[in-house]
């Protein structure tokens, strides 16, 4: 392998809690909600889908389908597809809305897998390429930084910078021709089959981890570094999802 492509949300990091993201926009606003009141709001907003990188909609309402359509192009419609979802939770402040969104992208609500600075260390030590493919609106690159990995990252390509989004093979292509990596000879990380999945139309191999939380899987990037080092490793075959 020469380089190893890396989803971002589910794959490297985890979004907080929906209530660890509640309660930290309302100590951002001076707002309270008493214990009863946060626990039923957090989980009216979960199943609305309002939290980034959270678990998605029950529901996508018909007057925000477009927007959730074209979420990962472009910022604004990004930002107007969560805080319409979360528009349909009532809160106590309408200001709330949009301090939600900007706490999730805040690199205090991400938390890295505990195994990804150990694997991201050991590719760079290895001479391997390293990049970042997302589906995503709003630039995580500061996220990096704040939690000491952007250092391991020679490239990031996202979908809102470039107007595609996986499954297109076109962004893992930029992503290939940005590392000046064949795409037999990579590697791509993720935890959606779907999305992810779409590396294996150009050539790259795929791997992939559950989407848990970061107490949950301790270990699922490690067997990266074997896979990277295995003889005659490529092609289509998706290779076995990480437990």
């Amino acid at each position: 392998m020469a380089a190893v492509l890396f989803d971002f949300s589910g794959t490297l990091f985890r979004i907080e809690s929906t209530g660890a993201w509640l309660r930290a926009a309302l100590a951002g606003t001076g707002l309270t909600l008493s214990a009863p009141e946060l626990a039923e709001t957090a989980q009216a907003l979960e199943a609305s889908g309002a939290l980034p990188g959270g678990a998605p909609p029950l529901r996508v309402p018909e007057e925000l389908a477009d927007a959730w359509g074209a979420r990962d192009l472009d910022p604004e419609l990004h930002r107007a597809a969560y805080t319409g979802l979360s528009r349909q939770v009532p809160l106590p402040d309408p200001g709330l809305h949009d301090a939600l969104y900007d706490r999730h992208m805040a690199p205090g609500a991400w938390n890295p897998y505990p195994d990804a600075a150990e694997v991201l260390s050991a590719l760079r030590g290895y001479g391997i390429a390293v990049g970042v493919v997302s589906n995503i609106g709003w630039d995580p690159r500061p996220v990096f930084r704040a939690h000491g990995l952007d250092r391991y990252v020679d490239t990031y390509v996202l979908s809102y910078e470039h107007g595609v989004r996986k499954p297109d093979p076109r962004l893992f292509a930029t992503a290939c021709a940005a590392l000046g990596a064949g795409p037999g000879r990579t590697l791509m990380v993720g935890d959606d089959r779907r999305a992810d999945g779409g590396a294996a139309a150009l050539g790259c191999a795929v791997h992939f981890v559950d989407h848990l939380p970061v107490t949950e899987r301790p270990a699922g990037l490690l067997p990266v570094l074997d896979l990277v080092r295995r003889p005659g490793l490529g092609g289509e075959r998706p290779l076995r999802s990480s437990k």
